[in-house]
């Protein structure tokens, strides 16, 4: 069910978009209901990746070098435990 929702924003703003949602042939009604659920689908799946507590309070206590190859990394590691 769709439901009318009005909003103040600048009118150049409006404008602008208007072009865009012109140019990608969709309407801005269209364009903005897609960017709400993108929105609220980004913040319910942030909310269900919550960590362990015990893992949260280790966050953040270990730096890693920027070039870091990760699966190299992992490689190594696993050879050295397991061979």
């Amino acid at each position: 069910m769709n439901t009318k929702l009005t909003l103040t924003i600048e009118r150049e703003i409006i404008e602008r978009a208007k072009n865009y949602a012109k140019g990608k042939n969709r309407s801005l009604s269209d364009i903005i209901e897609n960017y709400l659920k993108i929105l609220t689908n980004e913040e319910r799946n942030n909310k269900r990746k919550k960590l362990n507590p015990a893992v949260e309070s280790l966050k953040g206590s270990f730096k890693m070098p920027k070039d870091i190859d990760y699966k190299k990394e992992l490689k190594d590691r696993l050879e050295k435990k397991y061979l």
